[in-house]
């Protein structure tokens, strides 16, 4: 059952890390929406695979919690926003594909040596998930500082968010009440993103970022 424990987490939270990894790869808004809803979606699993395995069943209420708002709700919505604002579907990069995806990888094995060398005498399941957990936050922020597009830049950082969660829960689970609490930060996030992001489009008549640097007059 140990074995049969770690295999099945380590691969969900594997799964996670080669999901961040697609979300950098992709050049189109919608395929990068449902690619974040792929990435809620495994985390939800996971989640449901430690509350089984650690015996915790508030852990169950996070898992669906993560599967009814970010595998659903927020790329649903997101969907919507991108059609009523008429935003441009391709994203554009402040930084080339293949650049990206390198920096992606150093920044998995970064976290791998890093964690794995720090947390030498915790337990080997919570080793490899706080290790997945940080590659997952490092990619969401990477995500967020090579796309132009403030949508996409709102995908990494929910992207980012899951990758908390995941090491929140594989370090022996948190409590309930911090979980409803986060989910809920991030629900009222999202509206309020969604309010900037109608209030861009009207202004600059774009969601593209480096529009706000063409009004201060940063651009060279």
């Amino acid at each position: 059952m140990h074995s049969l424990a770690f295999d099945v987490s380590h691969t969900l939270a594997g799964g996670l890390v080669l999901i961040s990894l697609m979300m950098l790869y992709q050049d189109r808004l919608y395929s990068l929406l449902n690619v974040f809803a792929l990435h809620a979606l495994v985390l939800s699993l996971s989640v449901a695979w430690q509350a089984f395995i650690q015996d915790a069943p508030h852990l169950y209420v996070t898992a669906v919690i993560a599967l009814v708002f970010k595998a659903i709700v927020i790329p649903v919505a997101l969907h919507r926003i991108v059609k009523q604002l008429g935003i441009h579907r391709d994203i554009e990069s402040a930084v080339g594909i293949g650049p990206t995806m390198l920096a992606g990888m150093g920044l998995v094995a970064l976290s791998l040596v890093l964690m794995l060398r720090v947390t030498s005498d915790a337990d080997p399941l919570a080793r490899e998930d706080l290790a997945f957990a940080l590659s997952v936050v490092l990619l969401g922020l990477l995500v967020m500082v090579t796309r132009r597009n403030a949508v996409s830049q709102v995908v990494g950082f929910m992207s980012l968010e899951n990758g908390l969660v995941l090491a929140a829960t594989g370090a022996k689970g948190m409590p309930l009440v911090v979980e409803i609490s986060v989910a809920f930060s991030i629900l009222i996030a999202f509206i309020v993103i969604g309010i900037f992001l109608f209030r861009i489009r009207e202004r600059f008549d774009s969601v593209d970022v480096s529009a706000l640097d063409d009004f201060r007059g940063e651009r060279r």
